[in-house]
């Protein structure tokens, strides 16, 4: 099968970029059994085209949107396809579907940052022979926004890679990589992920000043994010006396090794997440999670079995409750944390992700 990926930005992404480490991670496995080729924007300093674990990148020049989707037709018309999957941006898959109607086009949505209400919005759905959806939730709030859509939404949800992902030998490879990104040896809490209003990112530094009323405690923010918030977040952290580490945006080809220096995750979106893949890597890497009872992140996390869900998430408080019961049992916190790690395996590799699109891929094929 000859498939070809259209990412929204640039590959490979120096940084966090979720949409496009989950096409990497996807085009990996696709590429074992059919020839992928993924089209990005150029990358100052990367080749116009090369070959990455069996994967073709194919890089274009575009100064905004419409100028990258035209740029993407060209290209494409150079190829042989079987399937285009556009992730992400609705208007550029009807564009393409436009220029090449004969061939399946799938849309695979993230979240709902490029779906806002709108009949444009539902001419351009529609245009999709099929739209995979990360989790249950992201369908439901799609189907209720879009009806007209509802019979082309599929599920497929994401993965991770469990073999990189993976937890900490023994307490010395803990403490060993902590000391290279400069922690000491105390509870340490973790959140990655974007640091912007509305990730939860005060309402967790309040609860780490709830819980050290009582016990040693560090913090780690990993992510980039306006210079304005994070001042505001640092001025907070000063004012509870929370001693917390910045480490900006990391590359996420060496995230697992923060994600086993530390002690517990925390997810504390305030706002819809339609999925979560940080929660899923940490469960990978055998950490205890907590996050916000919302959205998808509710069909990974089983509270009490493989993390803890905070209902009252808009409060520091109930954080602050389930932070201290890690904290205060290890063989609770250990016990989740294997739990996740194999709820991981079990459900949300890569592996599983590509089979559920190569289904779907096939079926569009074959009608």
């Amino acid at each position: 099968m000859q498939i070809v990926m259209i990412a929204p930005e640039k590959l490979p992404l120096p940084g966090n970029g979720s949409v496009e480490i989950c096409i990497l991670s996807i085009a990996r496995e696709l590429a074992r059994r059919h020839q992928v080729t993924i089209i990005s924007r150029s990358v100052k300093g990367s080749p116009a085209m090369e070959r990455i674990d069996q994967i073709t990148i194919r890089r274009v020049s575009a100064t905004h949107a419409a100028d990258y989707t035209r740029s993407v037709i060209r290209l494409l018309h150079t190829l042989e396809l079987h399937v285009i999957q556009v992730d992400n941006r609705p208007h550029s898959m009807a564009a393409i579907k436009k220029a090449f109607p004969h061939i399946p086009v799938v849309l695979y949505l993230h979240s709902l940052t490029f779906v806002k209400p709108g009949p444009g919005k539902v001419a351009a759905l529609k245009k999709a022979d099929c739209i995979a959806v990360n989790s249950h939730s992201l369908k439901r709030r799609l189907s209720q926004r879009f009806p007209a859509i509802k019979s082309r939404l599929h599920v497929v949800p994401l993965g991770t890679d469990v073999e990189r992902f993976r937890p900490a030998v023994n307490r010395d490879e803990q403490l060993r990589l902590r000391k290279n990104v400069g922690l000491t040896d105390r509870f340490t809490v973790l959140y990655v992920g974007r640091v912007i209003p509305g990730k939860g990112v005060d309402v967790l530094i309040r609860a780490i000043a709830l819980l050290q009323k009582h016990l040693t405690v560090q913090l780690v923010i990993a992510g980039k994010g306006p210079q304005q918030f994070i001042r505001y977040l640092r001025k907070l952290a000063r004012k509870y006396n929370v001693q917390v580490v910045f480490l900006g945006q990391m590359k996420h080809e060496q995230i697992d090794q923060l994600y086993r220096s530390v002690d517990c995750l925390v997810c504390p979106s305030q706002n819809h997440e339609a999925f979560g893949l940080v929660n899923v890597e940490a469960m990978a890497s055998g950490i205890p999670v907590i996050a916000s009872d919302n959205g998808g992140i509710r069909e990974i996390i089983q509270s009490g079995k493989n993390g803890y869900l905070i209902s009252g998430y808009g409060k520091p408080q109930p954080f602050a409750a389930a932070l201290s019961q890690l904290a205060s049992s290890p063989a609770l916190a250990q016990s989740l944390g294997e739990c996740g790690r194999e709820t991981a395996a079990a459900q949300f590799s890569w592996a599983r992700t590509a089979m559920h699109l190569e289904a779907a891929y096939t079926r569009l094929i074959r009608a």
